[in-house]
């Protein structure tokens, strides 16, 4: 028996490092998947990569839009009919700048992705859930949940709001038997770490990483597939008695 027979599963940000490497997993331990994004055409060379692992089906949508949001959970009743697990993944990272140099306009773009696409999906999916009696959603944040870092501060302000979205949505939806994580990657080998260290250190991007790693006591970033197998713990019964919890996945920067 694969720990997620029989579940059905989103996942947001599902063409991106994360949300691919967890589609792959969810489908390898016997889920049906529906990947959402952004980009259409990124889409679909995922399901291409994914499709030899089982059912999966994508639907191309803006989080931060709530008609968008309704047409993906909509889509993933009618064809599949029910929804097990809600990987709420998508996010961005915004320009790297100092505070007073950050515009009103990527602010409001990373709160429309990572606050406002975390609200919405809560939002639209906990409704079937507690209709089931049963569900577990993870909620994507990051370490800078739990600190400052300096350069990227709407990021840092939108991933300390997952936490009380969080903590929020579990609390109303535990009688349901409807469960609500979220979880607080380090840096991870991804596209938004090439940026994010780009924008740290401009033409000198390898400066910024060995500066980063150097901060992480375990002494290297976080692989996708690490991620992945955290999210399916939480995901699967095995985390039956856990929800409204944090869950640091951050090679011990959270031990300092």
């Amino acid at each position: 028996m694969t720990r997620l027979d029989g579940k059905v599963a989103i996942v947001t940000g599902g063409a991106g490092g994360i949300g691919k490497e967890t589609a792959k997993l969810f489908l390898q331990e016997g889920a049906k998947v529906l990947l959402v994004d952004l980009s259409e055409e990124s889409l679909l060379k995922t399901k291409e990569e994914l499709d030899n692992y089982g059912e999966i089906m994508t639907v191309s949508s803006d989080v931060s839009h709530e008609s968008d949001t309704v047409h993906y959970v909509k889509k993933a009743i009618e064809h599949f009919g029910k929804i097990d697990i809600f990987f709420n993944n998508a996010g961005i990272e915004g320009t790297v700048a100092p505070l007073v140099e950050q515009t009103v306009e990527n602010f409001d773009k990373v709160m429309n992705v990572n606050v406002r696409g975390v609200f919405l999906g809560l939002k639209h999916v906990l409704p079937i859930m507690m209709k089931q009696g049963s569900g577990s959603i993870i909620n994507t944040s990051s370490v800078a949940g739990f600190m400052g870092w300096a350069g990227i501060t709407p990021y840092v302000a939108s991933k300390h709001a997952v936490i009380g979205l969080t903590k929020n949505a579990a609390l109303e939806a535990a009688s349901a038997n409807v469960r609500v994580n979220s979880i607080h990657p380090s840096p991870v080998n991804t596209r938004m770490m090439r940026f994010v260290e780009e924008g740290t250190s401009p033409g000198a991007a390898e400066v910024a990483k060995a500066a980063i790693t150097k901060d992480i006591p375990l002494g290297r970033y976080g692989e996708t597939s690490d991620i992945a197998k955290l999210v399916l713990f939480l995901a699967s019964d095995e985390s039956s008695f856990i929800t409204g919890s944090q869950y640091r996945i951050d090679g011990g920067i959270g031990a300092k």
